[in-house]
């Protein structure tokens, strides 16, 4: 996934060339063929790098990370995407096509993985994701990753994430939220507050009379120069001292830092027009994992540099991030791991 593009082979003689010219082993030895090593993709499956992301992939921001908090909050967001995959029949029964608009008409294009995931804004670190068939909704994966939230956070969602039950699970977890809704949900003004905002009331959806309590929130309404539409946030921060509306609504926009990720996953480390290589749904979920850890990988060094340089993440580039590890792999290719030892003296066991 790190020379995404290359071809299996191609990948070995980057990562062994060094070694074979520092005599890193005694015997003779070949690049293994494509098949063989795509059947040790298939030994290996989907759970090995499953449990490395689930271990590794975690938010990165310190405390003093430039544009990785407000205030006390760390900033994260929840989004959705689908990646296409080769045209095989498993990938097809597994995952599913694109439907198409119109009624009776067959479904076309790439058979699509769907994936959920967690990032934090201001690092860009993808911290947790769930994948699934196309047909599976964006709010069902999204309760497989709302138990990676900690107090302390605060989660920023489109209006497609917005249901009451999926927001009571998610404020469970001890994180704020801060959600875009639809601007014909109704919301009685139960308190006008003195920041513009006010107190509300949400409740489920079956209970269309209001006959229980509904789940106390917080509103803020604003426009957009040279937009007509409203836009709705709802937030869990009832007080608007701690987080004044102007403020939350200048916020929201960090929900695109999911967008600018998922661009350097698929345009940059993936190549233009990613389709993921896998003719298989086990080895289409874990390249996609792969990725992920790639990504993490490069995006932990950016953050580690900016820390140094006393810079905001986001104004170090990526691409050249991404051409810099690829160099730095290749070149340590021909260093062992393991210390040189004194002639005549071997190595502690």
């Amino acid at each position: 996934c790190l020379f995404s593009g290359q071809s299996y082979e191609e990948v070995a003689r980057l990562l062994t060339a060094g070694l074979q010219g520092a005599r890193r082993w005694r015997a003779s030895w070949v690049v293994p063929s494509t098949a063989a090593i795509w059947k040790a993709r298939s030994r290996l499956g989907v759970a090995p790098l499953r449990e490395l992301f689930a271990r590794v992939c975690r938010p990165v921001a310190a405390p003093g990370t430039q544009g990785a908090f407000y205030r006390d909050w760390r900033l994260t967001a929840i989004d959705g995407t689908t990646f296409d995959l080769p045209d095989t029949k498993a990938n097809v029964e597994a995952f599913g096509r694109p439907p198409r608009s119109g009624r009776g008409e067959q479904d076309v294009g790439y058979p699509q993985l769907r994936m959920v995931g967690l990032v934090e804004c201001g690092t860009h670190a993808v911290f947790d994701a769930a994948t699934g068939a196309l047909r599976t909704g964006e709010q069902a994966l999204a309760r497989a990753v709302l138990g990676s939230l900690r107090p302390g956070m605060l989660l920023l969602a489109d209006r497609g994430f917005y249901g009451v039950d999926l927001w009571r699970t998610a404020a469970a977890t001890g994180a704020d939220l801060l959600w875009r809704v639809r601007k014909d949900l109704v919301l009685p003004v139960i308190e006008q507050l003195p920041d513009g905002s006010y107190l509300t009331e949400i409740f489920d959806r079956s209970d269309i009379h209001h006959t229980r309590r509904g789940v106390p929130v917080r509103a803020v309404e604003y426009t957009i120069a040279g937009h007509e539409s409203v836009y709705r946030l709802l937030t869990t921060i009832l007080d608007p001292d701690k987080a004044p509306a102007v403020e939350l609504a200048a916020l929201y926009s960090q929900r695109w830092e999911f967008e600018s990720t998922l661009d350097e996953i698929k345009t940059h480390l993936g190549g233009p027009r990613l389709v993921l290589r896998s003719q298989h749904p086990d080895g289409a979920e874990q390249e996609l994992y792969g990725f992920l850890l790639v990504h993490h990988a490069i995006r932990h060094l950016m953050h580690q540099a900016a820390r140094q340089g006393d810079q905001d993440p986001d104004r170090i580039s990526f691409t050249r991030s991404l051409r810099v590890v690829r160099r730095q792999v290749t070149d340590q290719a021909a260093f062992s791991p393991r210390p040189t030892r004194p002639r005549g003296q071997s190595h502690p066991r």
